[in-house]
């Protein structure tokens, strides 16, 4: 049975709560069930061959559809297209949604942009493993976009990636003139909004192709589920729907589930953290301890004027630098009494990491820098605990520093 549409220009938090699911559930249920099922039996062959002619739709076979799966990837879709324009495809993982596009989207000898901060590991899958199969690519400063422009190749590249804002020096991206350029040379464009989430900015709004979420952080929210997804336009997720179901990377419904159950307080979890985040930002810019502060929602962050005029609100997450290396700034760290020393981000719970040695620990300080990563660097990811403790606890921490 198709979900009920939605009706479109609700408030975020209406939609968080409604969007996707029927009105009327199975078995009066006020939640939508998680279907466990692999297969789904046709009743005789002539419902099997309306169904191949697509006169009827419902699921087959559960690698290509699952009804949990469905109401959770229309809940994602209605809150970062709420004109009801654009489809979601939900994946295992954030990383699973970025490369099931990229692999669907650039054949051997295509060529891909990418911006220079970022995801180490959206990086590492194409300079290395897209590099064996024959995909060229170029890497361009985040922010330049006469370089980004000149980056492109006529004829062989297929897709420019960024993030907004992102990993961890929170730039944010330029997207109508990410999107001019695209349309310019006929390039498909993605951006990377984990970090913004829909509440805070929509990419597809200003002209971008396909956005990709990690909904194991904001959007799922506790921290107890992997998935990602990839929206956009319906003939292009139709597209990567096909590759999905050939390369087998399938998210399961439980973890659509929980993930729909995250959802219903999304909106409420990302006004505190938008909060925090500020108030923890403009503390540290303050304190004489730290060296330099990255959040784009202060006056100081080189991205400022783009962030007021595309962002709602700012995120959680504050990236910045004390005044010390690399044992100092652990040693303030381990001080931190709140967060917990982790990966990930978007959670309810605070999350503290020194990306020298959670995400680059192999490489020495001279490698880390010259790819952009400092010792004191340290990224912190506001949960929704009280902001009054959680710089009661920062204070603590840098006052015995």
């Amino acid at each position: 049975m198709p979900v009920e549409q939605f009706p479109p220009n609700h408030g975020p938090s209406t939609a968080a709560v409604h969007a996707g699911e029927h009105r009327q559930r199975a078995h009066d249920s006020i939640t939508t069930p998680i279907v466990l099922a692999a297969t789904y039996p046709f009743d005789d062959t002539a419902a099997l061959i309306e169904f191949q002619e697509g006169r009827v739709a419902r699921e087959e076979y559960g690698r290509y559809g699952n009804p949990t799966i469905r109401a959770a990837e229309s809940k994602l879709a209605a809150l970062e297209s709420p004109q009801g324009h654009d489809v979601a495809l939900l994946c295992p993982s954030g990383m699973s949604a970025i490369t099931t596009t990229i692999l669907a989207m650039v054949p051997s000898g295509g060529h891909i942009i990418l911006t220079d901060d970022g995801y180490r590991r959206t990086r590492q899958f194409v300079l290395t493993i897209l590099a064996r199969l024959g995909v060229e690519h170029t890497v361009v400063p985040t922010g330049d976009y006469a370089a980004l422009d000149a980056a492109v190749r006529p004829g062989q590249t297929r897709l420019i990636i960024s993030e907004s804002p992102t990993n961890p020096y929170l730039h944010v991206i330029d997207m109508p003139q990410v999107a001019a350029i695209g349309r310019k040379h006929r390039v498909k464009t993605m951006i990377d909004a984990t970090f913004a989430t829909p509440y805070n900015q929509r990419p597809l709004e200003y002209g971008i192709d396909l956005v990709t979420h990690s909904c194991t952080k904001y959007l799922g929210g506790h921290n107890d589920l992997l998935a990602g997804v990839v929206i956009g336009n319906p003939n292009i997720i139709s597209a990567l729907r096909d590759a999905q179901g050939i390369l087998g990377c399938i998210c399961d419904p439980h973890s659509a589930y929980l993930l729909m159950r995250g959802l219903k307080t999304f909106a409420l979890r990302m006004e505190r953290q938008n909060a925090s985040g500020m108030a923890i930002a403009q503390f540290l810019e303050a304190h004489p301890r730290v060296a330099r502060v990255h959040y784009p929602g202060l006056p100081s962050h080189p991205d400022h004027a783009v962030a007021v005029a595309q962002m709602r609100g700012f995120g959680g997450v504050v990236s910045f630098e004390v005044d010390g290396g690399l044992t100092e700034t652990s040693n303030f760290i381990d001080r931190l009494r709140i967060p917990y020393i982790a990966p990930s981000l978007g959670g309810v719970e605070s999350l503290v990491e020194q990306p020298s040695l959670m995400s680059f620990y192999e490489l020495s300080s001279e490698e880390r820098l010259a790819v952009g990563m400092r010792d004191n660097l340290v990224r912190l990811s506001c949960g929704i605990e009280d902001v009054a403790d959680l710089i009661a606890d920062l204070t603590q921490a840098l006052d015995l520093f």
